[in-house]
């Protein structure tokens, strides 16, 4: 009796499968990517920027670089940038070291520290003068410079909307030149992201600020459409 009941559940487990795969068989359908973009011009910067210093002993290093850099923040506050604006991103103090005695000893002459800050601008019509001003008053490192966008929903719902569109246009383009029709549509999966900021010429202005071209940040969507296909 029981082989009789395993053979019975083995059976309808085969049916059922065979009915599944007929069922899949039967749906047919095409898989298509698109792609799209949009352009928006950042109006917030990241500036990561810092003091370096050098002196005989780590503890005049240190001291050094706090007098600079408090110089450094004043003038950014002075700028308008908010404290939460603001953050020490890096701190560093190590020996100089030029060579080595007889008996592999290092031979150190002097100590660097270095305090690194990453500041976010939020009226880029002040971002050159910014820097000039820091440097004067003392930031000597300058690790790099970034655009971005406070608000990129917007813009990000315009990139999915397209790429949709697009993947739609594909899906038309190669079901006719097949001789079949696009049914309805069965899935919809998303990728994508910033592709990073896009170059963007301007005149930059003739003044004691350094010049920076804030450019074009595209802000890229990718999708994935899975339709069905009908005769």
């Amino acid at each position: 009796m029981r082989h009789l009941v395993m053979l019975t559940r083995a059976l309808l487990a085969a049916l059922l499968l065979t009915h599944a795969q007929g069922a899949f068989a039967q749906t047919r359908t095409i898989t298509v990517t698109g792609e799209a973009s949009a352009h928006v011009s950042p109006d917030m910067a990241v500036l990561s920027l810092g003091v370096t210093t050098f002196a005989q002993t780590a503890a005049a290093a240190m001291a050094d670089n706090s007098a600079a850099l408090q110089a450094v923040s004043a003038r950014l506050a002075a700028a308008g940038i908010e404290p939460r604006d603001l953050q020490t991103s890096g701190l560093s103090l190590g020996p100089n070291v030029t060579s080595y005695d007889s008996a592999g000893v290092p031979v150190v002459s002097g100590y660097t520290a270095t305090i690194m800050l990453t500041v976010r601008v939020r009226d880029l019509e002040k971002l050159g003068a910014l820097v000039d001003a820091a440097v004067r008053d003392g930031a000597n490192t300058l690790n790099g410079l970034t655009f971005d966008v406070a608000e990129p929903g917007p813009a990000q719902d315009r990139a999915r909307a397209q790429a949709v569109e697009e993947a739609l246009r594909r899906a038309g383009l190669l079901a006719s030149a097949a001789g079949v029709r696009l049914g309805k549509v069965l899935s919809i999966s998303e990728g994508g992201g910033f592709s990073g900021p896009q170059p963007m010429f301007r005149e930059a202005a003739m003044d004691s600020a350094v010049p920076i071209a804030a450019g074009q940040i595209a802000l890229t969507a990718a999708v994935t459409v899975v339709i069905a296909l009908e005769d």
